[in-house]
């Protein structure tokens, strides 16, 4: 069951895969349920989790009931936790809306909330991240997860997402990044898919984020924390959430001056 899943999670097309899950979801939770890992997005306990990934398969990590991955829980986690997006009155601008978050953020009444994407089926607006249809400082909270890492020019994307953040705002960016690395790497010459898999970690990936992500965020006008929520856990609440140790969450904001 479990390969097969994999193959289907892998192969079928995104904006496929979002419409499916909808009916994946149920048959999953029951399938997995158990008592050994927890997701704290839908509050379930599974036995276990299931394999996922694009060039290299990481085992345990995708939720069987919400679909999440270490990033989505990390994310629920520190805005749950670490902020008041769950009580307080906000406008909220989503790219790329994760099936885990949707119809959970949509249904929160504090919260004016907007989708956004090229393709997704769940986006209110289809729009280029580059170039929103979107007044200045429309927006108190902005979360556009594992997204620029797709975008060719990543810093007229921030350039974008800091000109609709309203002043104090919050902007949590997360991407795919290598820790090892000090400096990111971009190669526009590299169009072949195999080799942009190989070397991005996945075929539509533009460029590979090192540690100075957190300047090309600043350097639009962002201030930005590099928090790492795991750090204030225990080992043993990282693992039975299924979370990335060490992973920080890039939270920027649009401070007055």
């Amino acid at each position: 069951m479990k390969a097969l899943f994999k193959i289907l999670l892998n192969a079928i097309p995104r904006p496929w895969l979002i419409s499916l899950s909808y009916y994946l979801r149920p048959v999953l939770s029951m399938a997995y349920r158990g008592h050994r890992f927890t997701d704290p997005i839908d509050g379930k306990n599974y036995r276990t989790f299931l394999p996922y990934g694009y060039a290299k398969v990481r085992p345990n990590v995708l939720s069987p009931g919400t679909l999440s991955l270490e990033r989505h829980r990390l994310c629920w986690l520190y805005l749950k936790n670490k902020t008041s997006f769950f009580s307080q009155t906000s406008r909220v601008l989503h790219f790329a809306p994760e099936q885990a978050f949707y119809h959970r953020f949509k249904a929160l009444p504090n919260l004016s909330y907007t989708t956004t994407d090229l393709n997704s089926p769940l986006a209110d607006v289809t729009a280029d991240i580059t170039d929103l249809p979107f007044t200045n400082d429309n927006f108190d909270v902005i979360i556009c997860n594992h997204v620029l890492e797709h975008i060719p020019n990543d810093l007229d994307a921030l350039r974008e997402l800091y000109r609709v953040l309203a002043p104090n705002g919050m902007a949590i960016l997360q991407v795919p990044y290598d820790p090892s690395r000090r400096e990111t790497f971009q190669d526009d010459r590299i169009t072949d898919r195999k080799e942009r898999t190989k070397i991005f970690g996945q075929y539509d990936h533009v460029r590979v984020y090192g540690m100075d992500y957190f300047d090309r965020v600043r350097s639009v006008g962002f201030e930005v924390k590099a928090i790492d929520l795991t750090a204030e856990m225990s080992a043993q609440e990282v693992d039975r959430y299924r979370l990335a140790p060490g992973e920080l969450i890039p939270v920027a904001y649009k401070l007055l001056t």
